[in-house]
């Protein structure tokens, strides 16, 4: 999505030296970096956060083109509300914007959006906007784009707990019939897959409460590029990270039992 729409519509084909086979079928990114972006362009920090909508409109892009089945981009947190108000608000309104600007071109792409998160906290206005796009796009069968808003993964956790221990309470469901596939089924994330690849940008060490669940097995990639930055070709490098690792899910390979 993007308030820019110069934003070029042209498909890239896939590098020569990535494989098919071994994309990532879900990849997530935590796009950090925007208010440094614009700092160090003498820009006030809202500049930031709109060329960061059109970087993640590119990569939406990209992901499709290169086979990557979903993508799911951290677009706000339940920490960033301690942010100054009017960049709050700046970004309540940038979204609701987007969203009702990109619709035509999602349905066009072929893309199926939904929401992560406390949705209810949201603006009524932005709420609206939201049911309406994913309404919209959920009969949608191209890549599946995921925006984490208003979303906390601890509080993901939490909430889900509640609910179990509620059936439990009731006498719907005994503890011993909690595993892993029920739990998830209860997170804001229950028909999505886990992320294979997590993209971290501006070069912090850490997921910021971000998929705490879901990234039990996810590669990690790391770069100091500010997402606004972040092109086809940070991309392009990540993917060439991504395929030369080699993921065991905690198990040996048979070269290393000999």
């Amino acid at each position: 999505m993007t308030a820019n729409s110069s934003v070029s519509t042209a498909s890239t084909a896939l590098p020569q030296d990535l494989e098919q086979g071994r994309m990532p079928a879900h990849v997530a990114v935590i796009m950090d970096g925007n208010g440094r972006w614009a700092k160090r362009r003498g820009l006030p920090r809202i500049m930031g956060h709109r060329k960061g909508v059109d970087t993640l409109k590119k990569l939406l892009r990209c992901c499709r083109d290169w086979g990557v089945g979903a993508l799911t981009a951290y677009a706000f947190s339940t920490e960033n509300w301690g942010r100054p108000t009017h960049e709050v608000d700046f970004l309540m309104t940038l979204f609701e914007r987007v969203l009702r600007q990109e619709i035509k071109e999602m349905m066009a792409e072929d893309v199926r959006i939904q929401f992560v998160g406390n949705l209810a906290a949201l603006p009524d206005t932005l709420q609206r906007e939201i049911d309406r796009a994913v309404t919209m796009t959920q009969a949608n069968q191209g890549i599946r784009f995921s925006v984490a808003t208003n979303y906390g993964g601890r509080q993901e956790i939490l909430q889900a707990c509640r609910a179990i221990a509620t059936q439990v309470q009731q006498g719907h469901l005994q503890p011993e019939d909690i595993d892993e596939s029920l739990f998830s089924r209860h997170l804001y994330t229950a028909n999505i897959s886990d992320p294979d690849l997590l993209i971290r940008t501006s070069g912090e060490m850490r997921i910021s409460n971000f998929l705490l669940w879901q990234l039990a097995y996810s590669e990690f990639y790391i770069t100091d590029t500010l997402w606004p930055d972040f092109d086809t070709d940070e991309f392009h490098q990540a993917m060439k990270a991504f395929q030369k690792r080699d993921r065991r899910f905690g198990k040996v390979n048979d070269s290393e039992e000999t």
